[in-house]
This record gives structure tokens, C-alpha cells and sequence, in this order.
């Protein structure tokens, strides 16, 4: 049985890439914040893994993974890494505003 709490957002996708290796391809993520990222914070009290990292079911358009949120000091938030994967199977990039859902 599913015990998850369910989130949903729209967020931008950002790249980012290594200072030390700028023609790197990078990571894909989006930021979680605000009222969402507390209420996903309380959601997953006593389930934090390592620096921070929250397990979640993660789903864009048709496409379902599972994978991690990280905290992100800048927001205040959470970042979400976007696999490639997904990035084409649901045609998103940077820039691209997207809905996610996530279970917690």
C-alpha cells in the first residue's frame, strides 16, 4: 500500500555545471520552494537520509522515476535532478517550465 504524500509544483529547469569543468554537460534540476518545500519537509520529518536527501516518487507528464531531493541553501528548498531520461522522453530541457508531482 502507498503511504506517500503527494506534492505538486511547476518549476523551471536549470542547468548546472562544475566551475572546474565549464564545457561539462552538467546536471538538470528544478527548485522546490516555499510553502511546498515546508510542507515536504514536515511530510518527511524522521525520513532524511544523507546531507539532507529526502526519497521521492517523482512523475512529469507520462514519465514515473524514483530518485532524491536534496536541500538546496540558496532557496531555502529542495533541487530535484532531472534525468535525461526523462528530459527526452518528455522533449524538456533547460528553461522549460514544468509540472512535477512527487510522493513523499
Amino acid at each position: 500500500m502507498d503511504h506517500r504524500e503527494y506534492f505538486e509544483l511547476t518549476a523551471r529547469i536549470w542547468l548546472w555545471k562544475p566551475a572546474a569543468k565549464p564545457q561539462a554537460s552538467g546536471w538538470h534540476f528544478l527548485t522546490i520552494d516555499g510553502q511546498t518545500a515546508a510542507e515536504i519537509r514536515f511530510a518527511a520529518l524522521g525520513r532524511t537520509g544523507g546531507f539532507g536527501s529526502i526519497k521521492v516518487a517523482a512523475r512529469i507528464g507520462d514519465t514515473r522515476w524514483t530518485t532524491s531531493i536534496f536541500p538546496q541553501r540558496d532557496s531555502g528548498g529542495f533541487i530535484l535532478p532531472i534525468k535525461a531520461e526523462v528530459r527526452k522522453a518528455e522533449g524538456i530541457g533547460e528553461g522549460d517550465e514544468v509540472t512535477v508531482e512527487l510522493g513523499v
